[in-house]
């Protein structure tokens, strides 16, 4: 790692650089449980019915093939940002 004499770290920021540069910190997970964590995060295993208005539904099909992807996945991808707090309140 490169040494970047602007970056102030911390007595803790300092204690766990000095763990990690001397091999005492270690993963919690492997790099098999993040791929199957992820895998379980993105199966779709519930199917539901909604009701929208067209004008929105033609909305979200034409940003969709803008983005070359079906408008389902679309719908799914704001739904999980949302729920998962990646949307903010705009106000």
């Amino acid at each position: 790692m490169k040494k970047n004499s602007n970056i102030k770290l911390d007595d803790y920021e300092k204690e766990i650089f000095e763990a990690y540069k001397s091999g005492k910190l270690k993963p919690t997970k492997t790099q098999t449980d993040f791929k199957t964590i992820a895998k379980n995060t993105l199966k779709k295993n519930k199917r539901i019915n909604i009701r929208i208005s067209e004008n929105d539904l033609d909305a979200l099909q034409r940003k969709a093939a803008r983005e070359g992807i079906p408008y389902q996945t679309l719908i799914g991808s704001v739904l999980h940002k949302y729920v998962s707090g990646f949307f903010k309140d705009a106000s």
